[in-house]
C-alpha cells in the first residue's frame, strides 16, 4: 500500500485543516482540505467517479499539513489524486499551464535575449492578449529573465571554487539560474567568506514544482529521477552536502520526490539541506565571518513551505546574528502566490485576497525592505507592497567586510 493510501487514515475528522486554508477561507467553492484530502481520498479509492475538479483550486501551501495534529499529508494526498485523476482540457488555458511549468525549456530561450523577452512581456498590450487569450492575469507582471545563466557564469569561477579544502554542491534551481544569478553569486561570496567552495551538480532540472502544480506529473517525475540521479553521483564522488537556497525546491527533492512522485531518494536525503540551517550551523560552531552593522529594519516573511519543513526558526536565528538589524518576525500568513497559481486568472482575485493581511502588513511596518526565502513569494510581496524584497543570503553578502 503507497503512502498516501495509508496517511489519511491517521485523519481524525478534527477539521484544524480547513480552519488554517488560507483557500477555503477566501474561496466559498473550495470544499478545503479534509474533504478534498482524506475524505475524498476515501471515496476515490472505491471509484475514480468520486474524483472532484475543485482539487485543482488547492494552492499546495502544505499549511494544511502543518497545522495537522496527526502528521496526515493532506496536500500531499491532493497532489497525487490530481495527478491520477485530473483529466486535461484541449484549450488555451493548457497552453498557458504548459508555459508557466516548464521553466527550463523557457529559461534557456529566453535568457540569451532576456532584454527584448522582458520587454515584451512588461508590455500592457502584450498583457492585456494574455488575459484574454491564455487566462494569465494582466494584473501580474511575469518573472524577468536575466541575460545569460547561472550555470554559464560560474564556468569561469569553476576552478577557484577547487581551491577551497571544504566543498559544498549547489542545487541552484530554476530561479537562480534563469532569474537571478546574483542571489548564486551571493552564496558563493558567503560561503568563500567561510572557506567554503561551491560545487555544481554536473546537471539538474527543475525540482519539478510547478509541473506538479500543474498536471504535468510525468514529466516530473522524470525530472525527479534525472535529479536524483545526478545528485547520487556528486555524494558518491564528492560526499558533500547538497544546499539549495529555495525553500520550495528544498521541500520538493526532500519530501515530494518520495511522496507525490514516489522518486526514491533514500540515498542522498540525509544529504540535502536548506541553506539557512547550513550556515546558521556553521556560525554557532565558530565560523562566522566579520559582518560589518546594517542599521536598518527588516520584516521577514516565512514562506509556507519553509514552514512546512519547520526550517523558518533557522532564517529567523540567522538575520538575528547580523549587527544592527532590526528583525520583525511578520505574522505567519500565505502571500497568496502559491508558485504559479496566483498568475491564473481565474485565481487572481483569490490569491489577492489570501495575500491581504501579509501585504497590510507590510506596508504598515515602515521597514527599509523584506525578506524571504521563497522566489514567488518575492514577486508576490514586492508587487503588491513596493518594498524591496531579497534573500537572506543576498543580505549576508552585503554585509560582508571587504
Amino acid at each position: 500500500m503507497d503512502l498516501a493510501s495509508t496517511r489519511f487514515e491517521k485523519c481524525i475528522k478534527c477539521t484544524i485543516c480547513t480552519v488554517y486554508c488560507p483557500v477555503a477561507k477566501a474561496n466559498p467553492n473550495y470544499p478545503g482540505p479534509k474533504e478534498s484530502g482524506p475524505d475524498g481520498e476515501r471515496l476515490r479509492i472505491k471509484s475514480p467517479e468520486y474524483y472532484d475538479e475543485a482539487l485543482k483550486l488547492c494552492t499546495n501551501c502544505k499549511r494544511c499539513e502543518t497545522a495537522c495534529p496527526s502528521n496526515v499529508n493532506v496536500g500531499d494526498i491532493i497532489a497525487v489524486a490530481r495527478g491520477k485523476f485530473e483529466k486535461k482540457k484541449l484549450n488555451p488555458k493548457l497552453m498557458r499551464d504548459y508555459i508557466l511549468s516548464h521553466t527550463d525549456l523557457f529559461g534557456s530561450l529566453s535568457t540569451p535575449v532576456a532584454p527584448l523577452v522582458n520587454k515584451i512581456t512588461d508590455s500592457k498590450i502584450i498583457k492585456t492578449i494574455m488575459d484574454k487569450t491564455v487566462a494569465i492575469d494582466k494584473h501580474k507582471s511575469l518573472p524577468k529573465y536575466a541575460f545569460g545563466s547561472f550555470r554559464h557564469w560560474y564556468k569561469k569561477q569553476a576552478n577557484t571554487q577547487l581551491q577551497f579544502e571544504r566543498q559544498i554542491s549547489y542545487f541552484h534551481g530554476c530561479y537562480v539560474n534563469y532569474n537571478n544569478p546574483q542571489l548564486g553569486k551571493d552564496l558563493i561570496k558567503v560561503l568563500n567568506a567561510m572557506n567554503i567552495g561551491v560545487k555544481l551538480l554536473k546537471k539538474e532540472k527543475c525540482c519539478g514544482v510547478p509541473l506538479i502544480a500543474n498536471g504535468f506529473h510525468d514529466k516530473a517525475r522524470k525530472n525527479a529521477e534525472f535529479n536524483v540521479q545526478h545528485m547520487t553521483e556528486a555524494v558518491e564522488q564528492f560526499n558533500t552536502p547538497i544546499l539549495s537556497t529555495s525553500s520550495t525546491c528544498s521541500l520538493t527533492l526532500k519530501q515530494e520526490y518520495p511522496h507525490v512522485l514516489k522518486v526514491d531518494n533514500s540515498k542522498i536525503s540525509n544529504k540535502l539541506e536548506f541553506i539557512t540551517s547550513f550556515i546558521l550551523r556553521e556560525f554557532m560552531n565558530g565560523n562566522m565571518p566579520a559582518l560589518k552593522p546594517v542599521n536598518k529594519t527588516i520584516v521577514y516573511h516565512t514562506p509556507c513551505h519553509l514552514e512546512r519543513s519547520g526550517l523558518a526558526i533557522f532564517t529567523i536565528e540567522l538575520l538575528r546574528t547580523i549587527p544592527g538589524l532590526n528583525v520583525i518576525v511578520l505574522n505567519s500568513e500565505c502571500c497568496g502566490s502559491a508558485g504559479t497559481y496566483g498568475f491564473k486568472k481565474e485565481n487572481y482575485d483569490v490569491s489577492m485576497k489570501i495575500g491581504k493581511g501579509l501585504f497590510e502588513q507590510i506596508k504598515q511596518s515602515d521597514a527599509d525592505f523584506a525578506i524571504t526565502d521563497c522566489e514567488t513569494c518575492k514577486w508576490q510581496i514586492e508587487e503588491n507592497s513596493d518594498l524591496e524584497t531579497i534573500h537572506p543570503v543576498s543580505l549576508l553578502a552585503q554585509c560582508l567586510t571587504d
